[in-house]
């Protein structure tokens, strides 16, 4: 049986089911996407291919609702995030069409030679894996650097997501692009090893989990092939004794529950200054019981179900592990009383550092908070972590926060704000959660030949 459906969250139900590609099916698909490559895509100019990709991205924004409605069924995000997904997948192709050439532009640099330069070139065929809880934006942030700089890309996405999967393939086909630039597989994860060992593949790509990026990392590692994984995190969210209370509670509530939590950089632990632990505490507890769930493709619901009874039976059995382990649960953290998979959201406190919870990453709709004496310990909880993904300071002095920020083991830090930005950022952590960059001018670079040609 595939494993390949839409099982809609909301409902309980199996709407669609999806054959898998056979292994000749699949091969078939690599060596149309290598061969597109080798004599085509490649040698194609720069505009040729923003023409595509701008195309591509005006599809998106001119389809917008009907793309947003597919992420809202298969996976349960609230159609105005839905939305807000598909505006900013758009946002990413059209940031890589429009700069691609400048980042990928020819670069002389001074030796003792009489010239010397560095040269950008495709690889070839990029796989990438990639998972449900962005199911556009996660494509659009290998596809639009990797075809922008000549490559190919295949892509495995998440089971769950299929229809998502070959509506973004199609916008493609739709843009213009060839058969073989962008290319959408239903394969297993034995299907995907023997992938990674064709010579076609040039490069592998994956956002998930801890263990999927190891089991792949592995694979990549095996057969020789450059690989970024963009794994999980647990960010930290500083609340200093300054900090502007309103706009920190604004920043928890969409950091934390944005999605139903399911967000690699969410604010997954909130450190807070003792003096203020218990206004933001309060203030946090008061918000999050006005949340309105339901049918995500009612824009009355602020939060639809988890995106599968899955995600929401593991949320719930880390929070039985949290409280058993001496934690307390102030609110929420149960199953809601109605049809699909729904999960009030909830916070817990006094987590101690031999709870089983402590160093694990929960996905879904808990916040995690911790009190602190002052700056130091906040930032000595921070980095006790195995994760080093984003995270984000709240204070006054501006000042401050940056000197806090620089302290932060992590990829990627916020002042005030939660992770986000745009596409022009870049987007990766460091220890376990992964290795590469994307987005930015160091997205397109991952995957590139940086060659040398030098005359003595």
């Amino acid at each position: 049986m595939s494993a390949y459906k839409t099982l809609n969250p909301t409902t309980g139900k199996v709407e669609k089911t999806f054959d898998e590609h056979t292994d000749a099916q699949m091969i078939a698909r690599l060596e149309k996407a290598h061969g597109l490559w080798k004599e085509d895509w490649r040698h194609r100019s720069f505009e040729e291919r923003r023409r595509i990709i701008k195309a591509a991205a005006e599809i998106l924004r001119r389809d917008k609702e009907k793309h947003a409605a597919l992420i809202a069924t298969e996976m349960g995000k609230a159609i105005g995030e839905s939305i807000g997904e598909i505006e900013f997948s758009a946002d990413i192709l059209d940031y890589y069409a429009d700069n691609a050439q400048q980042f990928l532009a020819p670069r002389d640099i001074k030796t003792s030679c009489s010239r010397a330069q560095i040269i950008s070139q495709s690889l070839g065929v990029i796989y990438c894996v990639e998972p449900w809880n962005y199911p556009y934006y996660q494509l659009a942030r290998v596809a639009g650097p990797n075809l922008m700089a000549g490559n190919t890309v295949l892509v495995k996405h998440a089971p769950t997501v299929p229809q998502c999967a070959l509506a973004f393939e199609q916008l493609f086909i739709e843009a213009g692009a060839p058969e073989g630039a962008y290319s959408n597989l239903f394969i297993s994860n034995d299907q995907s090893e023997k992938l990674i060992e064709r010579p076609e593949v040039c490069g592998v790509a994956l956002t998930g989990s801890e263990r999927a990026g190891s089991a792949v990392a592995s694979q990549a590692g095996k057969a020789l092939k450059k690989s970024t994984m963009e794994l999980g995190g647990t960010d930290a969210f500083i609340v200093l004794e300054d900090a502007d209370l309103d706009l920190t509670i604004q920043n928890a509530i969409f950091g934390r529950f944005e999605n139903n939590g399911q967000v690699c950089t969410a604010a997954k632990r909130m450190i807070v200054h003792e003096s203020i632990a218990d206004e933001f505490t309060a203030r946090l507890k008061s918000a999050i019981s006005e949340f309105r769930y339901g049918d995500p493709l009612d824009k009355d619901s602020t939060h639809g179900p988890m995106s599968s009874e899955n995600a929401m039976n593991l949320v719930l059995e880390q929070v039985d592990i949290a409280v058993k382990g001496g934690a307390r649960l102030l609110t929420g953290g149960v199953r809601l009383n109605r049809e699909g998979f729904f999960i009030q959201a909830g916070i817990l406190t006094d987590i101690t550092k031999d709870n089983p919870i402590f160093y694990r990453e929960i996905f879904g709709p808990i916040a995690s908070i911790y009190r602190v004496r002052d700056e130091e310990e906040a930032i000595a909880l921070a980095n006790d972590s195995p994760f080093g993904l984003g995270g984000s300071v709240y204070t006054k002095d501006t000042e401050r926060g940056w000197r806090v920020a620089e302290r932060i083991e992590t990829g990627m830090v916020f002042i005030n704000a939660m992770s986000g930005g745009g596409p022009e950022m870049p987007f990766g952590g460091i220890k376990n959660s992964g290795y590469g960059r994307e987005l930015s001018e160091f997205g397109i670079e991952e995957f590139i030949n940086r060659k040398l040609i030098c005359i003595p």
